[in-house]
């Protein structure tokens, strides 16, 4: 059992399995100096309120472990190619992108690093360039303020799907 092996690590081994999920070395830390855990449900619940206290440098330090989605054309033009695997045992349908959509999210991309400081944090699993696109002009307009919470909140969903998935 994933819980079992999880509980069984050496502190620093621990954390180092955490930040695969979230680059937080803090929240890492601190999910580590949580265990045991017994359920995937108090695994969820500890990162969910120990996510809710890191400080926003913590926080930056996360997003810095992802992907800058809008750096590349042709990397975008593979992704979003045709149907792809988004995660382990789902299936999306992604259709074709177009040209200007990728483009699009491109430049929308290096639009929000430039107001924000930060890159576009989404939870991109099941979602199409299209719907990216979308997501992305609808927050370009935010406050950083709002902004920050927005991208916080995407980040923990994306570290509950690593949560999901760690294999030991």
């Amino acid at each position: 059992m994933v819980i079992a092996k999880l509980n069984a690590l050496e502190r620093n081994e621990a954390v180092a399995v955490f930040q695969k999920c979230c680059g937080s070395s803090a929240w890492a830390s601190k999910m580590a100096e949580s265990r045991p855990f017994e359920t995937l449900q108090e695994i969820h619940e500890a990162a969910d309120a120990l996510w809710a206290e890191v400080g926003r440098e913590d926080v930056l330090e996360a997003f810095t472990h992802h992907p800058e989605i809008g750096a590349d054309v042709d990397l975008l033009r593979q992704k979003f190619a045709s149907t792809a695997t988004w995660s382990a045992g789902e299936q999306s349908s992604v259709s074709q992108a177009s040209e200007d959509t990728l483009h699009a999210l491109r430049d929308g991309n290096l639009a929000y690093k430039a107001k924000f400081g930060y890159i576009f944090i989404v939870c991109a699993t099941g979602k199409s360039a299209e719907e990216m696109l979308q997501i992305l002009e609808a927050r370009l307009p935010n406050s950083p303020e709002v902004e920050f919470e927005i991208a916080k909140g995407e980040q923990a969903k994306i570290t509950r799907l690593r949560l999901e998935k760690l294999e030991l």
